[in-house]
């Protein structure tokens, strides 16, 4: 990551208040943090700061947390994105068993990360990078902090029924694929 910014974070606000807390005080290390913290659900995605309770996370929770970190110390520049990408027994070793069972070759699956001058940014796991989606995406938005819950969701459902009608080999309606997307997501947990 060559391209990895930094800024001094200053108490502006409860998510730069929650950093500081831990003695946290600069971007690069705040993303150090967030990529060692175990990826699973978290409580209430709607409230960032229950990363901090829960001690865990999801590439939304992860990246909208920076993300929000960023705004409140008036860093320009980052933006979050909303990539949907082919998740494969390839880039995505967990869930080969899962797409196996169901004889899917992938899914198209909803990805959080920042962008910086052009270049992707995964905090997800410790060692997660670019290379591990880009060359699958089918799809890149960038989004507000605030839009991982209910809209992520809604534009990820949206997506999958234009992916069945356009794949109609695929014998899946949208309630079974979720529950399929949902078993991929419980085996990236374990």
């Amino acid at each position: 990551m060559n391209k990895l910014p930094d800024f001094e974070i200053k108490p502006c606000g409860e998510i730069s208040n929650e950093f500081l807390k831990i003695n946290i005080v600069n971007f690069q290390d705040a993303c150090q943090y967030i990529a060692k913290l175990p990826y699973r659900r978290n409580l209430d995605k709607n409230d960032l700061k229950t990363i901090f309770a829960d001690n865990c996370g999801t590439c939304g929770t992860k990246h909208a947390i920076l993300k929000k970190l960023a705004e409140e110390n008036e860093f320009e520049g980052l933006k979050l994105m909303l990539g949907i990408f082919k998740m494969n027994a390839q880039n995505t070793v967990a869930v080969t068993e899962t797409l196996k069972r169901y004889n899917l070759e992938f899914i198209p699956e909803a990805h959080n990360y920042l962008k910086f001058e052009n270049e992707i940014l995964d905090f997800t796991k410790r060692n997660s990078s670019a290379s591990d989606f880009e060359d699958s995406l089918l799809l890149e938005i960038e989004m507000l902090s605030n839009q991982i819950s209910h809209y992520k969701v809604e534009f990820h459902k949206e997506f999958l029924k234009k992916w069945l009608t356009e794949n109609p080999e695929i014998e899946f309606n949208i309630e079974r694929l979720w529950k399929i997307r949902e078993k991929c997501i419980e085996d990236l947990s374990n």
